[in-house]
């Protein structure tokens, strides 16, 4: 009578067991960067501190590394991008969800299709289209080749199609819009997508070292990633100073997902599920 539930017991503490041996496992790196940026200046830092603790390798990183210019520029490249996505992801999504249209099935599968694509494969083109319009090394070559992506079209597609279709009709019989339902029915409901898609797009595009390096070469259009390489080139040898630039560098993304966690758990969850 009591085995099945100790069986249960046993199972679920099993479980919980390998669940956190394998966050140890992922948080490790995490534990030596960190303790490793607080280590004195000349030593190395194991798991646990031995050497004493100081703040001064973030400072020294701070300074040497030009971080707040390079802060500025990857904020504004990584809320543009974002804003572009999202926009152009809930209107096309909107439309391959809701719109009947001749080819919508086969407009679906070519956005599917640029998902396998990689942008290395497509930067040849892409850097001559800029250079025709005179947009080399400026905040537009950075933020126009990622205005538009696959992934969030494919994203909001599939949670436009989780949402009741009954809502719309409502929505139309009051007199709204394509538009006006878009926005004020659809873009409120969908916010655990959206917020996805924004936590996605924003974290690529902050730790993105490949745009910044081959579409621009003034020093007043580094990024966090394009400071952190020539961060590491400088002070290679002394670890507690790059592992502090490299925390400085994470510390925004870290706190980012921890706010949006929530919603990106459901957003990912429900996506896919058809009324």
């Amino acid at each position: 009578m009591f085995k099945p539930s100790r069986t249960r017991k046993y199972g679920n503490f099993l479980t919980l067991g390998v669940l956190l041996l394998l966050a140890v496992i992922i948080l490790l790196p995490l534990i030596v960067v960190f303790s490793t940026s607080l280590a004195p200046p000349g030593t190395v830092q194991s798991v646990l501190p031995r050497n004493g603790l100081t703040l001064s390798n973030y400072r020294d990183a701070w300074e040497r590394g030009k971080f707040l210019f390079a802060f500025v520029n990857s904020t504004l490249v990584a809320i543009s991008v974002t804003s572009f996505q999202i926009i152009t992801s809930a209107l096309a999504g909107y439309a391959l969800a809701r719109l009947k249209f001749k080819g919508r099935e086969l407009l679906l599968l070519i956005v599917l299709a640029t998902l396998v694509i990689p942008f290395q494969l497509l930067v040849i083109p892409v850097f001559l289209v800029l250079k025709w319009g005179n947009l080399i090394n400026t905040y537009w070559a950075l933020i126009l080749p990622t205005a538009a992506n696959g992934f969030g079209i494919f994203l909001l597609r599939q949670y436009f199609q989780s949402i009741p279709v009954e809502l719309e009709e409502a929505a139309a019989i009051d007199g709204a819009n394509r538009l006006q339902i878009l926005w004020q029915v659809m873009l409120p409901l969908a916010r655990p997508a959206l917020v996805t898609l924004f936590l996605f797009t924003f974290i690529g595009e902050w730790n993105d070292l490949f745009k910044p390096l081959v579409f621009t070469t003034r020093p007043e259009l580094r990024t966090v990633q394009l400071a952190l390489a020539e961060f590491q080139e400088q002070f290679t040898n002394n670890w507690p100073l790059l592992m502090a630039a490299v925390t400085i560098a994470s510390v925004p993304v870290i706190l980012l997902f921890l706010i949006g966690q929530r919603q990106f758990i459901r957003g990912i969850a429900t996506t896919g599920i058809k009324n």
